[in-house]
């Protein structure tokens, strides 16, 4: 797997620091694993960069950047993390072609390299532009992976199948599967993390707390709008309930992540159990030269002049 090229770190704008009570300045850790960024093309409204720089400015321990099916916005954001002094936890959110989806953060060199054949396989099976993943793939190349399984919107239709996959997974990776928890804003969210949580507790799974950020800052989701306008083919008038329904999806600062999950304190804590657990680095990727097809006792130089 050859390394990446370095790329130097974008200048962006700094976010100010957030007004903070100094009486709650003592939060509990928090690492937002849900980040799509602008290479989730027409999706996510945010750099990698930028996903980098407000995780840090908010107070976040680390950050996760996974894009859908896809590593393209990893080599910024370590660039960037790499600058701040910041952990970024490299990794890809695989969606498989029944619609359910998974967060996929490789642990160790190994994983990653599993991660990395997954995708190719992926997209080499299906049409330009797309990523074929079955979940047999996915249990297949899950030893090393901390995975977090991202309940759907319609949930409670796909109960059961969210239920098989946690099992099979979880008989793949133990001790590297999580159920994630996350606020939608919609009116019916207690209920609907209650179900979640029952999910996680029958199927004897952590649960993990997300924001699912789509981009770095509240003021973004006027831009979200408009890439999601494009996307859909829609004027902004007439784009309705394609949108999303509110400004939610950007980075919170812990305080307010532990505010909305206080009656999940274990979803916050999960965020580092993982954090601790994937210490896979960009850095680590070495260039491997291919080796060279020679005859039998001639150096790849004379062989190279022989055929020139």
């Amino acid at each position: 797997m050859a390394r990446p090229p370095e790329n130097p770190p974008i200048k962006f704008k700094r976010p100010k620091r957030p007004n903070i009570p100094q009486d709650k300045i003592e939060a509990p850790a928090y690492a937002e694993l849900q980040c799509t960024t602008n290479f989730t093309f027409l999706q996510g409204a945010s750099h990698p960069g930028e996903m980098v720089i407000q995780a840090k400015a908010l107070g976040h321990t680390a950050i996760g950047v996974a894009d859908r099916n896809t590593m393209a916005g990893i080599v910024r954001a370590h660039a960037q993390a790499k600058s701040e002094g910041f952990k970024l936890l490299v990794g890809a959110r695989i969606d498989l072609v029944d619609g359910l989806s998974c967060l996929c953060y490789p642990t160790d060199r190994a994983a990653y390299g599993r991660l990395c054949k997954l995708l190719s396989d992926g997209k080499r099976s299906a049409p330009k532009g797309e990523c074929h993943i079955e979940l047999y793939d996915l249990v297949s190349r899950a030893e090393g992976q901390a995975l977090i399984v991202l309940p759907p919107d319609d949930f409670e239709a796909r109960y059961n199948d969210i239920f098989t996959m946690l099992n099979q997974l979880k008989t793949a990776n133990p001790a590297g599967i999580w159920l994630a928890l996350n606020w939608l804003f919609r009116g019916d969210d207690r209920k609907r993390m209650r179900m979640v949580a029952n999910l996680a507790k029958q199927s004897d799974v952590p649960l993990v707390a997300t924001n699912a950020a789509l981009y770095h800052e509240p003021e973004r989701r006027a831009l979200q709008d408009v890439v999601s306008c494009i996307r859909e083919g829609k004027k902004l008038d007439d784009a309705g309930f394609l949108l999303q329904v509110n400004a939610e999806r950007h980075l919170k600062t812990p305080h307010e992540m532990t505010r909305l999950f206080k009656d999940y304190p274990q979803a916050i804590a999960a965020t580092q159990d993982i954090v601790a657990l994937c210490n896979f680095n960009l850095d680590e990727l070495k260039y491997n030269y291919p080796n060279e097809p020679v005859p039998k006792g001639k150096t790849p130089q004379q062989h190279l002049k022989y055929l020139v």
